[in-house]
């Protein structure tokens, strides 16, 4: 995903521990940039359910739309870049990431979005591509937190990728975000002036192509990042014609210029995904955010958020930091009568 501390523990403490089996540019909200494989034993918390074998969410229903599931797997988006770490509770080094990593896990996170921010003084609000740092981090959060999902951000601006491409051959994550299209990349302000120079965020077919390639040489699977409709039917075209077998959808509303934070959208996108696809939501914003996740639960997609996406829990209160959010989210999951999955279960889901 394009861009987006260390904290106090966030988790409730567990009730009970579950012994088992388990192996992103800026994001800007309508307001504040809150928001633009090893194997072990291991205890975690009661905020991820045993495993079920049944409903993978990759099944066909007779519509030829994506499937429902009741399991779902739960993505933390842990820092983005550009918000400004001495104001925002973002985490920047590797031992903040494995630990707000770590309170996300425990609030029921399987799968963290990660973004690599530069590790210099008073430089932590900016983006690196050093590939050593993005293994420094990759292999704290590992440690960490057993047997869990990294998906890296790998958007760039401008056509030369080849940092983000470093930096998956490096880390080898098992998730790559990969943008599917190009956008116009705008807000306007209530007095009329754009609040940042319009600028494009470029994704043409070829820089696609090439990010896809990097992804069969380490594994690493491919999540088609949407910011509006014509991209997600773009996806389904890049299927057509060979580039991706299964394609994965994460749907990216309340970029001002993108597809806006409404539930109501959920109602039809879908059938504009390939038949049996997974897909999730990625929302922009503050506290209005949460009906579209609330959505997505109910529609059948998996769930994202973090201090990438938002600083606002449900109530408008802002978080302290992810394993606020992630258990906020988790909270929406069992309401609708989703399964949040443990991270075993959700390598067969996702990977």
């Amino acid at each position: 995903m394009p861009w987006r501390g260390p904290y106090d523990s966030l988790a409730k403490p567990s009730k009970r521990l579950v012994l088992y089996f388990v192996d992103a540019l800026s994001r800007i909200s309508s307001s504040t940039r809150s928001g633009p494989l090893t194997i072990s034993w291991c205890c975690r918390s009661d905020a991820h359910t045993l495993d079920s074998p049944v409903n993978s969410g990759l099944n066909k229903d007779n519509s030829g739309e994506p499937a429902m599931s009741d399991e779902v797997v739960i993505t933390c988006a842990l820092t983005g870049v550009l918000t400004n770490p001495q104001q925002h509770p973002v985490p920047v080094t590797p031992k903040e990431m494995a630990e707000s990593a770590r309170e996300a896990y425990d609030a029921g996170a399987s799968v963290m979005h990660v973004h690599f921010r530069a590790q210099e003084e008073n430089k932590g609000h900016l983006p690196t591509w050093d590939p050593q740092i993005a293994l420094e981090i990759a292999d704290a959060i590992r440690d960490k937190c057993p047997g869990v999902i990294l998906n890296f951000s790998t958007g760039t601006i401008g056509r030369d990728q080849q940092g983000p491409l470093s930096c998956v051959r490096a880390g080898k994550p098992e998730i790559a975000a990969c943008n599917a299209g190009s956008l116009n990349y705008l807000k306007a302000r209530s007095n009329g002036t754009w609040a940042w120079p319009p600028m494009v965020f470029d994704n043409p077919v070829d820089k696609v192509e090439e990010l896809l390639a990097v992804c069969r040489e380490t594994g690493t699977r491919p999540e088609f990042e949407c910011f509006d409709i014509g991209i997600v039917r773009s996806v389904g075209m890049y299927a057509d014609v060979g580039m991706v077998d299964k394609p994965n959808y994460n749907l990216v509303m309340g970029v001002a210029s993108g597809m806006p934070a409404d539930p109501d959208l959920l109602e039809i996108i879908p059938k504009y995904m390939k038949p049996g696809s997974l897909w999730q939501s990625t929302v922009i914003g503050r506290e209005e955010i949460w009906p579209v996740h609330r959505k997505t639960a109910e529609l059948g997609g998996h769930l994202r958020t973090g201090v990438e996406d938002t600083f606002y829990l449900p109530g408008g209160e802002r978080t302290s930091g992810n394993g606020q959010l992630i258990e906020a989210l988790a909270a929406v999951a069992e309401e609708t009568g989703r399964k949040v999955v443990s991270p075993s279960r959700a390598r067969e889901i996702f990977c």
